[in-house]
């Protein structure tokens, strides 16, 4: 399909991290060097390998807070992913100055109309919250006070509510999202692991160029902090060994030869892209310009079949470069995914080998995951707004433990002014999926 001419940009950034709501919370903590990973603030984590989380506190984030009065009986509903995705797109609308339905404006107008502003949304494998869950299991346990299959499916599922699994449908981030801000055009959810939020944010790409939409938000978001995330990620072997006094800071070293995994995070981020007239026309602001879109499968080879090869992750990067029209050279700093988890690790290495060859080493890399964790679906929508962030202030935010080999410039360093015109988000999956972005600074 030949490349449409309606540019794409960027009007608005939601981040949603330990660090709190929104941009400001989340650049200050990471140009400061900071961590948030700490022990599971709801449940006892210690029973694990890795007693540290990401968590996002019910103190710095209340979904009540974020949602219009009329909307609030809905929150019961809400799945912690579902709760994340809703504040993401508050902080969005307003990062844009973008009014919708949810702020109910007296005059009845709004800023883009409803059925021309789309919404495609990264989600990953919702968890059920364990209170609500394990009460209704104690409910089928036999005469020897075992779990009861038999019981469970004709007496201990009626225990569960009734809208019980409305909490936990991946396209319910976008469901409710798009009924708070009425946003009626193209909607789809991408549940592709940590790779969602760029896969996400080129579908909304390509609905705009080709003139279905003038706006989506676009993005993702997944909490993995919960029992059954903590199980998962410990049972793939992604976690690194801690004890609960061990310095949660110092757990992830993304590149680094002695890296040992990536404790789980929650988060994401939502991100509002708009053809560059519309923003123009309503007199808004492009913070950045999306400039490329890539994807790529990768053939996972590990027994386990879930770590990408490097050919399908370069090869991602490659099309998004393409896409750009962007060449090697035009590429100022890099954001991968960066887990500190060795075999992914070294995928994207040799992945930004494959690509730049010897000016891998001389790029800036931008690594978010020591001070956040892993945030699953909406890891590369974080990786998104921190970009769109750095180009707009010209700066790189600080490097938490890297100790690279001398292949890639990922060394631990603190924040630094630097000249950015483009850059490159490039993330894999576990499971093989690979996304890549290209965004262009804007006057």
């Amino acid at each position: 399909m030949p490349r449409q001419t309606r540019r794409v940009v960027i009007s608005g950034i939601g981040p949603i991290t330990p660090f709190g709501l929104g941009i400001e919370p989340l650049w200050n903590g990471l140009a400061e060097g900071r961590s948030m990973l700490a022990p599971a603030p709801t449940f006892d984590s210690t029973g694990f390998p890795c007693p540290f989380v990401g968590a996002i506190t019910r103190e710095l984030f209340d979904v009540k807070s974020v949602v219009p009065k009329s909307y609030r009986k809905a929150t019961k509903v809400m799945a912690r992913d579902i709760e994340l995705a809703v504040g993401a797109a508050h902080a969005a609308m307003a990062s844009a100055g973008i009014v919708t339905k949810s702020h109910e404006p007296a005059d009845g107008r709004v800023t883009i109309p409803p059925d021309r502003f789309g919404c495609h949304i990264g989600a990953g494998l919702i968890a059920a919250e364990e209170n609500e869950l394990t009460a209704a299991l104690a409910t089928a346990a036999g005469p020897d006070g075992r779990f009861s299959l038999s019981i469970w499916g004709s007496q201990g599922m009626q225990n569960l509510t009734p809208l019980w699994m409305l909490k936990y449908l991946p396209n319910m981030l976008a469901c409710h999202v798009t009924i708070i801000h009425d946003c009626q055009g193209p909607s789809n959810t991408i549940t592709c692991a940590e790779v969602s939020g760029i896969l996400s944010m080129g579908e909304s790409m390509r609905v705009i160029e080709r003139g279905d939409a003038d706006a989506c938000i676009s993005g993702g978001a997944e909490s993995k902090v919960n029992l059954m995330g903590l199980l998962r990620q410990h049972f793939a072997g992604r976690m690194p060994k801690a004890a609960p006094g061990d310095d949660p800071a110092a757990l992830v070293r993304p590149f680094a030869p002695d890296a040992r995994g990536c404790p789980p995070g929650e988060g994401g981020g939502l991100l509002i892209l708009e053809s560059e007239e519309c923003v123009s026309k309503r007199g808004g602001a492009a913070l950045a310009a999306l400039e490329g879109f890539g994807a790529r499968q990768s053939i996972c080879t590990d027994d386990a079949g879930i770590v990408p090869d490097a050919d399908g992750a370069a090869d991602a990067i490659r099309a998004a470069l393409e896409d750009a029209r962007a060449d090697l050279d035009s590429i100022d700093a890099i954001v991968p995914f960066g887990t500190g988890v060795p075999e992914l690790d070294a995928t994207e290495r040799r992945a930004l080998h494959a690509v730049f060859g010897a000016r891998a080493k001389s790029i800036p890399i931008v690594t978010i995951t020591p001070s956040i964790g892993n945030c699953g679906a909406g890891a590369a929508a974080v990786g998104a707004c921190v970009a769109v962030e750095c180009l707009r202030r010209q700066m790189l935010p600080a490097r938490l433990n890297g100790a690279g080999i001398g292949d890639l410039d990922a060394n631990a360093a603190p924040a630094r002014s630097a000249e950015l015109n483009r850059m490159l988000v490039a993330f894999p999956s576990f499971g093989g999926q690979n996304g890549a972005i290209v965004l262009g600074r804007t006057p």
